[in-house]
This record gives structure tokens, C-alpha cells and sequence, in this order.
């Protein structure tokens, strides 16, 4: 045979076994999504056990598992205000069987106060908004004021001389204080608490910290006890749980600051993965049990797309980014 010939014959059995193998591997592609799950799916929380960003996916996992017939665990790795979980997933393999559930700071806020994450926020695939939970402001009684215009007055007479619970810079509860102060003109200590807000709040009860934002949730069951004092709500309108607490809005507009949940894959998850994980989340999220639970936790449920998911958090990187170069904040 002359070697012009045999060359061609050779290129196309190559040319052939190329498109074979390409074939092959778009069928196990297809093959593996429509089959998934079918393996142990981890849920990782980058906070501590027993917080509400972990009670979230724990609740949406035990639905999960029942739905799919896979377990559906959740797996905490705390540290760094989320980064540390955070960047675990985002080096996973993008399969579906990694995924993440957090609160703001690793999506939303972290990037803006450390520019060498090692990390891409804006690489995640959105799932859902899960839900969010109002802050309120919160004071001591020993501080003998009733409202919010009362707390700011006593702000501005004693400038450095009242103190606030800051949960570190990356912080919803910080950033809502650190925007009251930037609305309001005045001058309050943050005082560090490393240990999450259950110790925090114990101070405040006892009168040692003046003030603090904390969720709806936590801070319900002192509020009704009259341990502490809520002076205002951060969501744009009052709220059904505290009618006769004002939103802080209604005094400085465009104030605003929640607590919220998302779950979110790691970066070049395939579409059809991502809208199936996607939809059973919020098939769960509609399911009444849950809705009960949550609500009656004080949480707003949510429930959001994966656009609408994309969407909300890019406004929040936006809002706090403002928010942290005005206050001049630095990563703890």
C-alpha cells in the first residue's frame, strides 16, 4: 500500500477512535447526571454545630435523604468567618456531592474586607436562597432608653463611651452596626467576641455590653423575657413577630441588613445537576413541616432560583463592599 494511503487510513482510525472516546465520555457525563444521586451527598457548613446556618441544611438534608433514597449528611468545618469551609468546596470535584450552605460572609461579604481569598465567590453555582432572618437592634435595660432616637442621643452625648457586640468584620451583626453608625454620626466601641453571639448576649443581658444586632431568632426569647431592649428592626418594614418595634428604615431610609441562608455548588457544576439540586431544595422548602419550623423560628422563608439566588447575592457583595470601605474595615 503507498504511504499516502496508509498515512490517510491511519488519520481516520485516529480521527474515529478520537470521536469514539468523546462520545463515551459525553455518555458517562449523561449517564452520571441522570442518575444522580446515587452516592453519599455532604452538605458543608462552614460554621458551628448548633447555629441556624447549621440547622437549615440539616432540616433540608433529612428531606433530601427520604426524597433520593442517599444519605445526605452535614459535615461543619468552621474557621477564618467561613473561608475555611468555603474553600474546601470550591476545590471539590464539581459533581453534586459537595455542596455548600452558609450564611453571607464567604459569598457576599468576606471578598471586600481580604482581597487574597484563596477563593473565587463569584466561581459558586448558585442553588437556592433559602431563607433569612431579620437583625434587630438590641440594647441593655440598664441603659434605661426606650427607642432608637433615645440610644442614638446618648451615642452622640458620651462619643466612644457605649459599647456594641462585634461578631468580627465580616460579620452581618457588625456591618448592620458599623451602618448605623456611618447613618447616624456616632461613635460606638465595638468590643470583639470570638466565641459567636451565645456568650455575647449573656453580656448584654447582664448589662457588661450596651449593645448588639443579632437575628430575630436568638434574640426573640430575651426580648419577650424582657432581658433586653429591641429598638429597631433592619429590614425595610416592621416585622409580624415585633409589630411595635419600628424598622430602622422608617428613621434612616434605605437602611437595611439580614441575616440570610443560601446553598450554592462548587464552581463548573453542570446545569443539570445544579437545576435538579435546585428544585428539590425548593420542593422541600414548600413542603409545610418545614415552612412551620422555619417560620416559627422567626425566619422568613425564601425559596429563591438559582437567578433570582445569583442575582440577590451580587446586590449584597455590592451593598456591604460600600458599607466596609466607608467604615474603613479590615479582615480580622
Amino acid at each position: 500500500m503507498p504511504p499516502a494511503q496508509t498515512a490517510t487510513k491511519t488519520g481516520l482510525a485516529v480521527a474515529l477512535l478520537t470521536a469514539t472516546i468523546g462520545m463515551a465520555i459525553l455518555a458517562t457525563a449523561a449517564t452520571a447526571q441522570e442518575t444522580y444521586p446515587n452516592r453519599i451527598i455532604k452538605i458543608v457548613v462552614p460554621f458551628a454545630p448548633g447555629t441556624t446556618a447549621d440547622a437549615i441544611p440539616r432540616l433540608i438534608g433529612e428531606k433530601l435523604t427520604a426524597k433520593w433514597g442517599q444519605p445526605v449528611v452535614v459535615e461543619n468545618r468552621p474557621g477564618a468567618t467561613g473561608n475555611i469551609g468555603a474553600e474546601m468546596v470550591a476545590r471539590s470535584a464539581p459533581d453534586g456531592y459537595t455542596l455548600l450552605a452558609t450564611a453571607a460572609p464567604p459569598l457576599a461579604i468576606n471578598q471586600s474586607l481580604d482581597p487574597n481569598l484563596k477563593f473565587d465567590p463569584g466561581a459558586f453555582v448558585p442553588i437556592s436562597l433559602m431563607t433569612l432572618v431579620p437583625n434587630v437592634l438590641v440594647v441593655s435595660p440598664k441603659l434605661n432608653v426606650k427607642t432608637l432616637q433615645e440610644f442614638l442621643a446618648l451615642a452622640k452625648s458620651n462619643p466612644g463611651g457605649l459599647t456594641y457586640v462585634s461578631t468580627g468584620a465580616g460579620g452581618t451583626p457588625t456591618l448592620a452596626m458599623e451602618l448605623l453608625k456611618l447613618k447616624s454620626g456616632t461613635n460606638i466601641r465595638d468590643i470583639p467576641y470570638r466565641q459567636g453571639t451565645g456568650p455575647a448576649i449573656i453580656d448584654v443581658l447582664g448589662g457588661r455590653i450596651d449593645a448588639m444586632f443579632i437575628n430575630v431568632s436568638e434574640a426573640m426569647p430575651h426580648i419577650k423575657a424582657g432581658g433586653v431592649v429591641a429598638l429597631g428592626i433592619s429590614t425595610e418594614k416592621r416585622i409580624p413577630q415585633l409589630p411595635e418595634v419600628p424598622a430602622i428604615a422608617e428613621i434612616f431610609p434605605g437602611f437595611y441588613s439580614s441575616t440570610w441562608y443560601a446553598m450554592v455548588a462548587p464552581p463548573k457544576t453542570p446545569a443539570d445537576i445544579a437545576n435538579k439540586l435546585s428544585a428539590a431544595v425548593l420542593d422541600v422548602l414548600r413542603m409545610p413541616d418545614i415552612a412551620d419550623k422555619l417560620t416559627s423560628q422567626s425566619m422568613v422563608l425564601i425559596g429563591a432560583s438559582q437567578s433570582e439566588t445569583d442575582k440577590f447575592i451580587k446586590s449584597e457583595v455590592e451593598r456591604w463592599r460600600e458599607v466596609i470601605k466607608a467604615a474603613g474595615l479590615k479582615a480580622n
